[in-house]
């Protein structure tokens, strides 16, 4: 068989063959979406008009809330007899605590197994390393909170049925 020596057959460019070639992008135009996408607080926007596609995205990044609260005022006191001692609330014991026991998740703690049963651990009781002594539910899940370390309750931060945050203190082992 011999081999033709006819050149390969010639490829058009797709206008040459009637077809449309694709739109060159308007740099301004997309700059124009990310600039609506930022100013509606968007994470994209897509645009599709006559065969061009557009999608412009944003990553998106949790703002952190902070909360200032208002200055209380000033409070006003009336002379106290010299007899009468005024009591000083002790500070609470704090995340900071090396004792704490922090929540390993968000959730609701608490503090007894049912309603009606008597709580895990009360203030002055001794527990065992690995003894629970709450329980905190995060999506209908139940988790058990055990103790980290054996020794004597000395506080407990949170309320039955109270909602707790990941890593907030909710008691104190010494």
């Amino acid at each position: 068989m011999a081999k033709s020596s006819a050149p390969p057959p010639r490829r058009d460019p797709p206008q040459a063959r009637g077809k449309t070639a694709a739109p060159s992008i308007d740099t301004k135009l997309v700059e124009a979406l990310a600039r609506i996408a930022c100013g509606h607080d968007l994470s994209e926007i897509v645009v599709e008009h006559e065969g061009l596609h557009i999608r412009v995205g944003r990553q998106m990044t949790a703002q952190a809330q902070v909360m200032v609260a208002a200055p209380a005022a000033a409070p006003t006191f009336a002379p106290a007899p010299a007899a009468a001692a005024i009591p000083v609330p002790a500070a609470a014991p704090s995340g900071d605590h090396p004792g704490a026991v922090k929540s390993p998740m968000v959730g609701t703690a608490y503090r007894r197994p049912s309603p009606d049963a008597k709580p895990f651990v009360e203030i002055g009781g001794v527990v065992k390393a690995g003894e629970k002594i709450l329980l905190v539910e995060a999506m209908k899940t139940f988790n058990d909170i055990v103790a980290p370390r054996a020794g004597t309750v000395t506080a407990i931060l949170v309320e039955d049925g109270q909602p707790v945050e990941y890593g907030e203190a909710l008691m104190v082992i010494e």
